[in-house]
């Protein structure tokens, strides 16, 4: 049976959060004369520490309690967090499926946790009897799946990781960047079923602002918990909140533009299959399309030569490109590009 208490880190268990001026004081006042700020500006007084305005928007948008929500300075703060909070470094372990996403091993690291790696299938799948042997490990305290997955664009079969969620003593956290473009459910619906699922999400992608930085966890509030007494005290600043909400008050625009992407990624899949040296587009439910090209870092520099910058991802999967779907225009200069190109068929070379 999953235990929290287990698994927390004794020195979080016992820290005390910095406690910042405005978490003691909340609500308006005419003077504020109690966190040293200079009285001068537009920018010059503290962000809301715990985004309030921002966590009652998505409870009513995902139907999921505010204390069940925090808000990270992008969804890597969640995945760093989680290291922080759970594993003791140089002792405990995290696990994750490859090919996925590289900040769980750059975080790992950091944090002086080893990262197991296990492969998926050659259908991008979780291969759940080589999972088996570690789930016992009382060492393995959290476990990251990214689906729909990158740089695969593959959702992973729900019934493995709800497997994986009853089976597992730890935190498992399903990385959900990419879920807004998927047909498939997120896994926020299970939250009640599961106290050790973290569902993570991000404004990142989807809602268009990357350069924002502002990461959401989901989980039941007593992680939430852990979460805001490790945070840094001012993690997303003003601005970045504002601009988060000015999303989220336009939600039929985001609904526009989400289709619109959706609908080009339909176009881009056709176009491409038609290319001849690209052997394999694979399937996506997410704001990309993972190609196998018969060389990939060929094709890559041939791209770049074109002021085409694509993801060479021939490190993780052989010969594979991934391809975000931008505009109308620049797809078609993508398509444009690649039908002009001279890639030898049938050639293998690979420098990496």
């Amino acid at each position: 049976m999953f235990s929290l208490e287990k698994i927390i880190r004794p020195n979080i268990q016992q820290l005390k959060a910095y406690s910042s001026a405005r978490d003691e004081f909340k609500g308006m006042a005419e003077v504020y004369l109690d966190a040293n700020e200079n009285p001068f500006g537009t920018l010059n007084r503290y962000p809301d520490p715990q985004q309030i305005a921002i966590k009652e928007r998505l409870s009513a948008i995902k139907d999921v309690d505010k204390n069940q929500i925090f808000i990270g300075n992008g969804s890597d703060e969640v995945i760093d967090l989680a290291f922080r909070i759970f594993c003791n470094p140089g002792k405990d372990k995290a696990l994750t499926f490859t090919p996925s996403y590289g900040m769980y091993n750059v975080s790992a690291a950091i944090n002086d946790v080893s990262l197991i790696e296990l492969p998926l299938t050659e259908d991008f799948q979780i291969d759940i009897n080589s999972l088996e042997t570690y789930l016992g490990d009382e060492n393995l305290k959290l476990i990251f799946i990214c689906s729909p997955n990158n740089p695969t664009g593959n959702c992973f079969n729900k019934e493995i990781i709800e497997f994986i969620l009853s089976k597992f003593k730890g935190i498992v956290i399903v990385d959900e960047a990419y879920i807004d473009f998927s047909t498939k459910e997120s896994f926020i619906n299970q939250l009640k079923s599961y106290p050790n699922l973290v569902v993570s999400q991000t404004f990142s992608k989807a809602w268009a602002l990357a350069s924002v930085r502002v990461g959401v966890a989901y989980a039941n509030s007593n992680i939430i918990d852990l979460y805001n007494k490790v945070k840094p005290p001012y993690n997303v600043s003003k601005l970045n909140q504002e601009a988060v909400l000015e999303k989220l008050d336009n939600i039929a625009q985001f609904e526009i533009e989400k289709n619109i992407i959706l609908n080009e990624k339909e176009k881009l899949e056709k176009e491409l299959q038609e290319i001849e040296f690209i052997k394999k587009v694979y399937p996506s439910e997410a704001n990309f399309i993972l190609i196998q090209v018969t060389n990939a870092n060929k094709l890559y520099a041939q791209l770049v030569d074109q002021k085409i910058i694509t993801r060479n991802r021939n490190n993780l999967v052989r010969n594979c490109i991934r391809i975000t779907i931008g505009s109308e225009k620049e797809n078609k200069k993508l398509i444009e590009a690649l039908q002009k190109l001279s890639v030898i068929s049938g050639e293998v070379e690979n420098s990496l």
